[in-house]
C-alpha cells in the first residue's frame, strides 16, 4: 500500500516578503486608512479580537504563496489584535490567523490604473472578504464610479450596496465620507459612524475637544473662586468673619 507523500509545511510570515516594495500612488492612500485604524482603536480600545492592517500583504494562496494582495486598509474580526510576536505582524497571513479573511478591505483609488474596480474587486472575492468599500477621494474618474461606493459579496461577487454612509450590522458601525480634520488638514475622509450617522471625532478632534474641556473646567473654577471671594467680602462688611463660618 502506497502512503501519500506529507506535503511540505507552509512558510510562516517570517519566511514571506513583508512588502512588495512599491510606493503608494498619493498620500491619502497611507493617511485615510490610517485615520480609520486611529479612531477604531479609540472606540475598540476594550477589544482584542479584532486587527486592522494598512498596506500590509495578505497571504491567502497556499498554492502561491509568494503572491500577497496588498490592500490599503483592511479589517478582520476574531482574531488576535496583538500577535505574541517581538514586532507584531510582519503580514497577514491565512494560514496563520485560523484562515480568517478579512471581513472588510478598503481601496483609496490611485490616480494611475490600479485595478480597484476590476483586478483587485476578483481577488477580495476570492480571498473570501464580506465588504469592499472604494474611496475616490480626489474624484479620478474611473468608469462614471462614484466617489465613495460599498460591496457586498453575494455568493462569488460582489454586489454594490450603497454610494453613500453605510451601516455594517457585522461591525455595528457605519462608515462613509466627511469633513474633518486629520494631521492638521481640513477636508473629506473616510470615518466610522455610530448608529445615530454622527460620525466619530479624528484624534486632532479629541484632542482639541479634551483642551477646550479642561479650559472650560479652569474657567468654572475661576468662576467658583471668585464667587466665593465675592461672597467673603459681603460678610466681612457685614462684620462677619467668614473663617468662623
Amino acid at each position: 500500500m502506497e502512503h501519500p507523500i506529507p506535503l511540505p509545511p507552509l512558510p510562516t510570515a517570517a519566511e514571506l516578503p513583508d512588502s512588495d516594495d512599491t510606493p503608494v500612488d498619493n498620500e491619502l492612500q497611507n493617511l485615510i486608512p490610517n485615520l480609520l485604524l486611529a479612531i477604531l482603536s479609540a472606540i475598540w480600545s476594550d477589544r482584542t479580537d479584532w486587527f486592522f492592517g494598512v498596506d500590509m500583504g495578505i497571504y491567502y494562496l497556499p498554492t502561491a504563496p509568494q503572491k500577497p494582495v496588498i490592500p490599503d486598509g483592511f479589517l478582520s474580526l476574531g482574531v488576535q489584535r496583538r500577535r505574541r510576536v517581538p514586532n507584531g505582524r510582519l503580514s497577514y497571513v491565512l494560514w496563520e490567523e485560523n484562515w480568517t479573511p478579512p471581513i472588510l478591505v478598503v481601496e483609496i483609488v490611485s490616480q494611475t490604473y490600479g485595478g480597484e474596480y476590476d483586478i483587485k474587486m476578483g481577488k477580495y472575492v476570492d480571498l473570501g472578504v464580506l465588504y469592499y468599500v472604494i474611496y475616490n477621494p480626489e474624484y479620478w474618474q474611473r468608469d462614471n464610479h462614484a466617489p465613495f461606493e460599498v460591496y457586498r459579496r453575494v455568493d462569488d461577487e460582489f454586489v454594490l450596496q450603497s454610494q453613500e454612509q453605510f451601516w455594517i450590522p457585522e461591525l455595528q458601525l457605519g462608515i462613509g465620507v466627511a469633513s474633518g480634520i486629520h494631521k492638521g488638514w481640513e477636508r473629506d475622509w473616510l470615518f466610522w459612524f455610530d448608529r445615530a450617522g454622527s460620525r466619530f471625532p479624528t484624534p486632532d478632534e479629541r484632542v482639541e475637544q479634551a483642551q477646550q474641556q479642561a479650559q472650560q473646567a479652569q474657567q468654572q473654577a475661576q468662576q467658583a473662586k471668585l464667587a466665593l471671594q465675592d461672597l467673603q467680602n459681603r460678610l466681612k462688611q457685614r462684620g462677619i468673619d467668614p473663617d468662623s463660618l
